[in-house]
């Protein structure tokens, strides 16, 4: 498989090896620490894999644990809490190595007819995807051109990502900016027609950009960064069917940020404005101790070792950039 939507699609196919026990891989890439949509994503397929097909998922609430370690195998646990008239609950846990990781509570919910329905619309009427740049492109605008282990790592990004606004690369760029963010996505080919794939795809490019907004008012997403990030925890809400190989806009805003964690909220839909999905995710910011700050760059394109959540401390939840999904790497996209 070369096309990287193939290989996103290999990743979430987990192996079963007992009943409601399930084995994923992870990749071996040169991170620091398993990518945390990757193990979302493995996560919600092993729910999924135990209930019956009528009922999709309608929310997932998720905690990352401890960092994982890339290259070795990761086992996912299902405990089928309830199976309902209306409502299918299933508990994930994710373990390597023995230890718990992560773990993941869904639940699915076969959509009913005759209720409420309203929607907000979208704050603002974004650009179309088809006017913006590949955030590749927009890089190597600037820059002349992508450092070679970039380049390698933009061929391997299973999701074409374009920000809606230019991407800020100093100190003086940020001023006045609100922490929000915005960015169309899809993934770079097609994902065959299974609606669980889909769920599951998008989760995992949920953790990609979300906790940008947190970090706009602070620091360039370009640039020496100051602050190591990590995911604490990860819920989504799922409002109507969708595709993530068609475009879908990711409007992220933080409300707060205080006491080392800040709070990040998305909001994503479709080309005709229709909302798809919220996200909320809170991330523990630490400064850097007094040495030279990691370079920074934008959640699309980040180095392993320049990862959020790499070294954001030794004994609390921890994760990394997401790996392509792919043979063994030296970069990959963070958030």
């Amino acid at each position: 498989m070369t096309n990287p939507a193939e290989r996103l699609v290999d990743l979430l196919d987990l192996e079963q090896i007992e009943v409601n026990i399930f084995r994923g891989r992870s990749p071996e890439e040169s991170l620091q620490r398993v990518f945390g949509g990757q193990v979302a994503g493995q996560a919600l397929v092993a729910a999924g894999r135990t209930t019956e097909g009528g009922r999709p998922v309608h929310s997932l609430h998720a905690y990352f644990l401890r960092p994982g370690i890339p290259g070795v195998p990761i086992v996912y646990q299902v405990e089928r809490v309830r199976d309902g008239r209306s409502f299918t609950t299933r508990r994930v846990t994710a373990v390597q190595q023995g230890r718990t990781i992560f773990n993941l509570t869904a639940s699915f919910h076969q959509p009913e007819d005759g209720s409420i329905e309203h929607q907000l619309p979208p704050r603002l009427d974004f650009p179309h995807p088809d006017t913006l740049p590949k955030v590749a492109d927009e890089i190597r605008e600037h820059l002349g051109a992508l450092p070679e282990a970039l380049e390698r790592m933009a061929r391997r990004q299973p999701f074409d990502i374009r920000y809606v606004d230019r991407l800020r690369w100093t100190p003086e760029d940020l001023k006045d900016a609100d922490p929000r963010s915005a960015v169309w996505m899809r993934a770079v080919g097609p994902l065959g027609d299974d609606p669980l794939v889909h769920t599951c795809a998008l989760t995992y490019a949920s953790d990609m950009t979300l906790l940008d907004a947190v970090r706009i008012p602070v620091e360039p997403l370009w640039g020496m960064r100051g602050f190591d990030m990590a995911s604490l925890d990860h819920a989504m809400w799922f409002h109507r069917p969708f595709r993530a190989d068609e475009w879908f806009l990711y409007d992220q805003e933080s409300p707060i940020a205080h006491g080392g964690r800040g709070l990040a909220r998305g909001r994503i839909y479709d080309v005709e404005g229709r909302l798809l999905v919220s996200v909320v995710q809170e991330g523990l910011f630490r400064p850097y101790p007094a040495r030279p700050p990691k370079p920074s760059r934008p959640a699309s394109l980040t180095a392993p070792s320049e990862a959020s959540g790499s070294s954001a401390s030794s004994e609390g939840p921890e994760r990394s950039a997401p790996p392509a999904p792919s043979a063994p790497s030296d970069l990959s996209p963070k958030s």
